[in-house]
């Protein structure tokens, strides 16, 4: 089904109110949802403004609004800082009120602020499967930025953009998504640089 204008939201699992992480998030979002061509700012959701009543019972209505938030997005920047080698435990502990698949039909997109390069694969590691395992649908490679880029996060987005795209809009079913150049006759000097192996690419 092709959704136009997806409705984009982020989540922001930094326990510190104003943090960088919220800003990268929000700027990512904002990209997305440019992009994508959505005709209103996407929702954020902070969780430190919520921490004090994810394990209060009865549950707080600010705590209700933003699960709804969550879980009503078709796609959902869901972003943390690194802790422990791993996401925060203020992320894992609103992600625990939902049920089984109570993401699904969500598009998420997971980012991650780590100080060192050894902390990248901490969104695959260990964000991705939480977010698999709710139902949602992650089909592109978390965006992981290092404490310095967030002064100008826009060419780190772009160079994740480029890869991510097309899985992107393909999970929405969005307009672009299955386009794909007509393959024309190659010329003689065409036909030998394709039967030419390329050289491996180390990532």
């Amino acid at each position: 089904m092709t959704r136009p204008h997806p409705a984009v939201a982020a989540l922001v699992g930094n326990p510190r109110p104003g943090s960088r992480t919220l800003g990268a998030a929000t700027a990512l979002a904002r990209t997305l949802a440019g992009h994508l061509g959505t005709g209103a700012d996407p929702a954020v959701v902070d969780l430190a403004a919520h921490a004090p009543g994810l394990h209060a019972q009865p549950r707080p209505a600010d705590v209700d609004a933003a699960l709804a938030t969550v879980a009503g997005a078709d796609v959902l920047v869901v972003a943390t800082p690194v802790y422990k080698a791993s996401f925060t435990g203020l992320l894992k502990s609103f992600l625990d009120l939902y049920g089984p698949d109570a993401l699904a039909g969500v598009v998420a997109v997971p980012l991650v602020v780590s100080a060192t390069p050894a902390h990248t694969l901490v969104g695959e590691v260990h964000l991705r499967p939480v977010l698999v395992e709710l139902g949602a649908t992650v089909p592109t490679r978390t965006l992981s930025v290092l404490d310095a880029d967030l002064a100008d996060l826009g060419p780190a987005v772009a160079r994740w953009w480029e890869r991510a795209e097309r899985p992107l809009r393909r999970a929405l079913g969005a307009p672009g998504a299955s386009e794909a150049p007509t393959p024309a006759s190659p010329t003689a000097s065409q036909a030998t640089r394709q039967a030419t192996p390329a050289p491996a690419v180390v990532r």
